[in-house]
């Protein structure tokens, strides 16, 4: 095709981001056009900024991106610059004004206006959940629900996305049969609020039947779960977590914090008492399961008292995988609102850092005691000197990697079996155990 027929998409933020390009991309490609997704060389009719706007990083970064597009459509390198997603679903009137070099701005899920201002159509064939896969082929995000109800103090994430919205079971069974017959092995489930799906289309919670019918699937050898929300946790999840060889043990739930008064000040709705009980359960019914969470320093309210036992509780818990980041004030949130974000710049700095130093003697920790064993790894992509993998425990992107010794028989989009040899606090070393 032309130049002139080539629509470059930017995918900015989160795998759910990634979810909605997908599904966007497939669209286009049906309607004629060609897609290109992250390109390094934009150029072409149009580019699409999927953007971001969770935090003031994603946001200014959504906007560095659009400035860089509108110094190449000056340039002559692409005619026209659409941007959608979160940030112009939250900031729509006002980045009309700021931002006059965009030519249209869209908001979170306008994929048939995109489409149909373009002049084209989707033919009636394709399905709702069809999309083209722009990770590795062998694995993918499965998206189960959009928005959120939880209203925490902090969050702006219902403000841009609505309320929980679950897709219907029958519907997550087709998309994954038919990612199945596209080479998928690896699902990684993830949803704003994993904990209430099914809520609104069933009245109860469905997340403990739909794995269960998911990992019933031929084909799938990978399920893992991304975005659990400790209160009102689904706990029939466990078991099928544990009855099931093909459902990773392990499970990504932001906590946020331990001490009673910041979890009320954030309206988690969850005390330390069932904080802790929680972990415990999780761990009981689910031996050598690996918790991902991510924890937040700086919220207002937050003394050395409260920091101290946030601390505490990091040594204590012994998270397999953690991550944090420092409060910063959103725009029309209950905290924005309600509370002065007094705490310095750079003590929410030194906060995150020793959080984060902790963190890493842990990990490594956790790392040494799997030296000697041998663990099913999924080949990701191969390197000059090693192939690269990850185990059950890790999620793409964001966890652990193991570098393995390059062997016969190693493939990209294959699982092998890996001798851990080496281990530093965020990657494995290993060889093919012969």
């Amino acid at each position: 095709m032309s130049g002139k027929r080539r629509i470059d998409i930017i995918t900015l933020g989160c795998s759910k981001n990634l979810v909605d390009t997908e599904r966007l991309s497939h669209r286009l490609a049906a309607a004629g056009y060609e897609v290109v997704n992250d390109s390094d060389d934009v150029h072409g009719d149009i580019a699409v900024v999927n953007t971001c706007g969770f935090i003031g990083d994603a946001k200014q970064e959504s906007i560095d991106t659009i400035l860089e597009l509108a110094e190449a459509k000056r340039r002559g390198r692409i005619s026209r610059i659409f941007v959608m997603g979160c940030l112009s679903q939250r900031y729509f009137d006002d980045l009309r004004v700021e931002l006059p070099e965009v030519d249209r701005f869209y908001g979170k899920f306008d994929w048939d206006r995109i489409i149909a201002d373009l002049g084209a159509s989707v033919p009636a064939t394709v399905k709702p959940y069809e999309r083209r896969i722009t990770t590795p082929s062998h694995y993918a995000y499965l998206k189960i629900s959009e928005g959120c109800n939880r209203f925490c103090a902090f969050c702006a994430i219902p403000l841009i996305t609505g309320r929980h919205k679950s897709v219907p079971i029958e519907e997550l069974e087709a998309e994954v049969r038919l990612l199945v017959a596209q080479g998928v092995k690896e699902f990684n489930v993830i949803a704003q609020d994993l904990s209430s799906y099914g809520i609104d289309l069933y009245g109860e919670q469905r997340l403990a039947t739909l794995i269960d019918r998911l990992a019933g699937i031929e084909g799938v050898e990978w399920l893992r779960l991304h975005y659990a929300y400790p209160a009102q946790f689904p706990y029939d999840i466990l078991p099928v977590m544990a009855s099931h060889d093909n459902v990773c043990r392990y499970i990504d739930i932001a906590l946020q914090h331990i001490n009673d008064k910041v979890l009320h000040n954030m309206r988690r709705h969850i005390t330390r008492d069932e904080t802790l009980e929680l972990i415990a359960r999780m761990r009981r019914e689910v031996p050598g399961i690996h918790l991902r969470t991510t924890l937040m320093v700086g919220f207002p309210g937050e003394g050395d008292a409260e920091f101290d036992e946030l601390k505490e509780f990091v040594k204590e818990a012994r998270f397999d995988r953690m991550g944090a980041f420092a409060y910063s004030e959103e725009d029309g949130t209950y905290a924005a609102q309600h509370f002065t974000d007094e705490i310095p710049q750079e003590v929410k700095e030194q906060r995150l850092g020793q959080i984060m130093e902790l963190q890493e003697k842990i990990a490594l920790e956790l790392n040494e005691a799997k030296v000697g064993q041998t663990m099913k790894v999924m080949i990701d992509r191969e390197e000059a000197d090693y192939f690269v993998g990850r185990t059950e425990f890790d999620s793409p992107e964001v966890d652990p990697e193991v570098l393995v010794e390059k062997s016969e028989g190693l493939a990209v989009g294959e699982f092998a079996q890996v001798k851990i040899t080496e281990a530093m606090p965020f990657e494995l070393i290993g060889k093919i155990n012969s």
